[in-house]
């Protein structure tokens, strides 16, 4: 097709050059001559499209043929839940449930000129590329699809993904279940009226060409030993992992405290709309009246210890709930092709769809393994709140005086 094309621009070329030297030929003899030039320097498959292109428009000029086996091995009702799960990261049923949900959203219809892209076949090319981050041309040649139009269904199933899913899949808990997720982490830890665990992650990114101080990764690139830029997802979690809220997009220079301050959770707590609740942070995040973090000063007593090891275990809920997020979602492993303003509709997908695999039970493959690294700097003000000191000190003492602190503390 692109020999084509130079083809045709060499005959445009030439025919100029007869028109400028013959001024008062007619315009259907100049267009001769060309036709005679084109078909003197075109290969064969050249000479053999023109009498098509003489007689109108024809669908194989414009549209290349490309294999579909791939595709259409996976889409067989026969093709087993194991390999499928491999392959998409979810069952089946999951799959077919999202299809399903999308459809009206998604759904394009027939021209003139080809039939549209099935819904499903939509949605899986958007699932695949952020399951496996496999680059749009190979994924262009598993679809039978050009890299162009992948990339545009990636975007435009992420941007109905989070139009018709995210407020269904991932928004805070109401009264009733979040005092179902209190009772849960009040069951894990001891520590009564935990609404959520929250961590900041990092998901690396191609240096931009504006404000790239902002993205430098500098605890990655010192890591790396490479320079590294990255933004920010923070992340609030329920005991099973699923997400609740989410704020997406901060450059990667951003230390975990700025982060909170700067998404609409913390303007939701700082107007006193999370009443009677506490999100557990790590010590990358201030003390708030509504914020519980471990203690960081040296020498804890016995007391402090343990109270740091059962917000630990809360901690780790949402730091394992973002392992497997990326473990699912191979994309946010590495750097991406997606452009920097479009990243969080694609990050903000993965999180709903995470939710979607975890709510249904979705297993992952034992074999996908990835270790979530993410430094922890200590906040410039890390007490926000006289009272959530107070708080705190007698959240910890009950804990050591009604045997909730660990064997060692007893």
């Amino acid at each position: 097709m692109d020999h084509y094309y130079s083809d045709i621009q060499q005959t445009n070329s030439q025919l100029d050059d007869l028109e400028l030297s013959r001024g008062k030929r007619s315009r259907s003899a100049a267009f001769a001559a060309a036709a005679v030039v084109a078909a003197d320097t075109a290969t064969p498959s050249t000479a053999e499209a023109a009498p098509a292109e003489a007689a109108g428009p024809h669908r194989r000029l414009w549209v290349k043929d490309r294999s579909k086996d791939w595709w259409d091995h996976f889409n067989s009702p026969n093709v087993s839940e194991e390999e499928f799960g491999k392959a998409f990261r979810m069952s089946k049923a999951t799959f077919d449930m999202i299809c399903e949900e999308l459809d009206s959203a998604v759904t394009k219809k027939n021209t003139m000129l080809r039939d549209a892209i099935p819904v499903r076949q939509r949605v899986a090319v958007c699932i695949w590329r952020l399951a496996t981050g496999e680059p749009l041309r190979l994924v262009s040649k598993r679809f039978g699809l050009g890299i162009s139009t992948c990339h545009k269904l990636v975007l435009e199933v992420c941007v109905a993904i989070k139009t018709v899913l995210m407020e269904k899949y991932l928004h805070w808990p109401d009264e009733n279940r979040l005092q179902g997720i209190k009772n849960e982490f009040e069951s894990i830890s001891g520590i009564p009226n935990v609404g959520g665990s929250m961590y900041t992650t990092h998901v690396p990114i191609i240096a931009p060409k504006a404000s790239v101080a902002a993205y430098f990764n500098k605890r990655h690139t010192e890591r790396n030993q490479k320079t590294s830029y990255s933004i920010t997802v923070q992340g609030v979690v329920d005991p099973k992992g699923v997400f609740t809220d989410i704020c997406v997009g901060w450059p990667g220079s951003m230390p975990d405290d700025k982060v909170l301050e700067s998404s609409a959770l913390y303007r939701r707590g700082s107007s006193g709309q999370l009443k009677d609740v506490w999100v557990v942070g790590n010590k990358g995040h201030p003390l708030m009246d509504w914020v519980l973090v471990p203690y960081t000063h040296r020498n804890l007593t016995w007391t402090q210890h343990a109270f740091n090891e059962k917000i630990g275990e809360i901690q780790s809920v949402a730091k394992d709930a973002f392992a497997r997020l990326k473990r699912r979602w191979s994309c946010l492993q590495k750097r991406t092709e997606v452009k920097l303003q479009d990243l969080p509709v694609v990050l903000g997908a993965c999180c709903v769809l995470h939710n979607i695999c975890t709510m249904r039970n979705d297993q992952l493959d034992a074999d996908l393994d990835f270790l979530l690294f993410d430094d922890e700097m200590l906040p410039e003000n890390g007490l926000r709140s006289a009272t959530a000191v107070q708080a705190r000190d007698h959240i910890a003492h009950n804990l050591l005086h009604h045997g909730l602190a660990g064997t060692g503390f007893h």
